[in-house]
């Protein structure tokens, strides 16, 4: 297989320290250790690698070639989780024909630790969404959309912590505002909460509750809009506090590197996302060295 491999450091890359308010109190002074977190987004039912004949995209991702990049990527380092930030469905026949079981299979088989929803993973309505769940063996996470009343309670997750090489890594999901967006009768009683609201209430319970070193948040927001109301990745990475990486969906951005932010008490998040269509898969190293954390990131062209 070929592919090129984009090493992408971030701006403060080797100098950035409490990244997010990063807490390493728990780790003794002589620990290295490396959190690879590697992540897709709007990845949209493209099971095979587009078409030759694509004017942008010409032979570019595919499943089969992501698990061979993720494969390599695992021999290198076990201390991995692999994330995806929504609308995992919609967008080539193989959801018209098997409505999300083929993704989530796939998914499975590629080793996703989790997921949060995004707006087209309503366009089989909730029901169908919820008839998929069975074949997703890993967390879905959401915790600004309240299913309580739906045919998904129960289904969902608001948070996870997951622990690799002792480090507590927190990870939780939120979605974009689905009334003018989604057909009601598709979501039918989820209530949208507010995200910035529930990410400050996600990043307390992972920081004091949960005692996580890393903080996740999983988002199908988008990464910016002209109107500056709307909430997106950056202003939420500016209104909170605690939250360490922002894995992005929505917009279909292409970043050529992770943008860093400052958040309300001027530590800095990183926010990243790659675009759309799993031509790309996204990878964000921490290594832990004592109090001291610095970052690396790194695109793959699928």
């Amino acid at each position: 297989m070929k592919r090129r491999e984009f090493i992408k450091n971030t701006a403060a890359a080797g100098t950035l320290v409490g990244v997010g308010g990063l807490s390493m109190s728990t780790l003794p002074l002589e620990t290295k250790k490396q959190i690879t977190i590697l992540h897709t987004n709007d990845v949209h039912s493209h099971v095979e690698p587009f078409p030759s004949n694509d004017p942008k995209y010409a032979n570019l991702g595919g499943a089969a070639r992501r698990l061979s990049v993720i494969h390599n990527i695992r021999k290198e380092n076990p201390n991995i989780l692999l994330l995806d930030a929504g609308d995992m469905f919609q967008g080539t026949p193989y959801f018209n024909f098997y409505g999300g079981e083929l993704e989530f299979k796939l998914m499975s088989k590629l080793g996703y630790d989790a997921a949060t929803i995004g707006n087209h993973d309503f366009d089989n309505s909730i029901d169908g969404l919820a008839a998929q769940m069975p074949h997703a063996q890993f967390d879905i996470l959401s915790a600004n959309y309240d299913m309580k009343n739906t045919i998904m309670d129960g289904l969902t997750k608001p948070y996870k912590v997951y622990i690799k090489d002792d480090v507590r890594i927190g990870v939780f999901g939120l979605g974009i505002k689905l009334s003018g967006l989604v057909n009601k009768r598709m979501y039918k009683e989820t209530i949208y909460l507010d995200p910035i609201e529930i990410a400050q209430d996600m990043t307390k319970t992972l920081r004091d509750q949960e005692h996580c070193d890393i903080v996740i948040c999983l988002s199908h927001l988008g990464y910016d809009y002209r109107n500056k109301e709307v909430i997106s990745d950056l202003n939420l990475a500016k209104a909170t506090s605690g939250i360490d990486l922002i894995i992005g969906g929505h917009t279909h951005t292409f970043l050529e590197k992770p943008t860093i932010v400052q958040n309300k008490k001027g530590a800095f998040v990183l926010v990243n996302q790659v675009g759309w269509g799993g031509i790309q898969l996204g990878r964000i190293d921490f290594f832990l060295d004592g109090g001291v954390t610095t970052n690396k990131s790194v695109y793959y062209n699928i």
